[in-house]
């Protein structure tokens, strides 16, 4: 369902491997707002939210809401690190359109 690019899963490993925690993985949601109507939200997780839906990629756990499930379908993350920025860029075959900044869709 999600696929993660080589840079994205070094990213996350390395995120994963700086925390003392015990986590279980990473969630994706998408929640209303940003400059297109939806926004991403990720974020390190100790445990799935009751009714996630798992699928892993690189060895990482990523943990979907199911709400967002149809949204997010087939989307890849990337990490890029370049002039405009550093950060997780999405590629997402449901958007029908993204922002400027990648971090929001319609």
């Amino acid at each position: 369902m999600i696929e993660l690019t080589e840079a994205a899963a070094h990213a996350l490993h390395s995120a994963v491997s700086s925390t003392s925690a015990p986590l279980a993985g990473f969630r994706l949601t998408v929640k209303a707002g940003g400059c297109s109507g939806y926004q991403y939200e990720m974020g390190l997780v100790e445990n799935a939210e009751p009714g996630d839906l798992p699928c892993e990629s690189h060895g990482l756990a990523i943990f979907i809401d199911p709400a967002s499930a149809a949204l997010i379908a087939g989307t890849t993350i990337d990490f890029v690190d370049s002039l405009d920025g550093t950060g997780f860029a999405f590629n997402n075959p449901q958007a029908k359109s993204t922002c400027g900044c990648g971090k929001s869709f319609c």
